[in-house]
C-alpha cells in the first residue's frame, strides 16, 4: 500500500474524529447536521483535543465519545449511513487533517485500520465530491 493511500486513510479517520458528531449514526444525524467544522479546524487546541480523544490519549467530550464509537463502522462502510451534510463534513475534515496534520493522520489510520483493510475505499470516498 502506498504512503499516499495510508495518508488518506489517516486523514479520513482523523476527520471523523474532528467531526465527532458527523458520524453516520441515525440517532446522531440531526444532532450534528449543523456542526461548524470550520471552527474546529481553525482552532488548534480544539482539534488537538479531538485527536487525542480519538487516539485514546486524552479525555473525550460526549461528542468525541460518539465519534470514537462509530469510526470503525464509518471507515468500513465509507460513511454509508451518513447524511449528505455529514459526508461533506467528514470529507472536509479528513482532507484538512491529511494536508495539515499528516503525522496525526498516520497515527489515526494506524490506530483504527492497522491492517489497511479500509484505506483504499475510504480514500476514494473522501476524494469524491458527491
Amino acid at each position: 500500500m502506498s504512503a499516499i493511500n495510508v495518508f488518506c486513510l489517516l486523514a479520513i479517520a482523523f476527520t471523523l474524529a474532528v467531526v465527532l458528531e458527523a458520524m453516520p449514526q441515525k440517532d446522531l444525524s440531526a444532532k450534528y447536521e449543523n456542526l461548524d467544522v470550520d471552527a474546529i479546524l481553525k482552532n488548534k487546541r480544539t482539534l488537538n483535543s479531538y485527536i487525542k480523544c480519538v487516539l485514546d490519549q486524552g479525555p473525550c467530550t460526549p461528542e468525541g465519545r460518539d465519534l470514537k464509537e462509530n469510526i470503525n463502522k464509518n471507515l468500513a462502510t465509507k460513511c454509508a449511513e451518513c447524511t449528505v451534510r455529514q459526508k461533506q463534513i467528514v470529507r472536509k475534515a479528513t482532507r484538512f487533517v491529511m494536508k495539515n496534520n499528516p503525522e496525526d493522520w498516520q497515527k489515526i489510520v494506524k490506530h483504527y485500520d492497522p491492517d489497511n483493510k479500509y484505506i483504499a475505499g475510504f480514500t476514494e470516498f473522501v476524494n469524491r465530491d458527491d
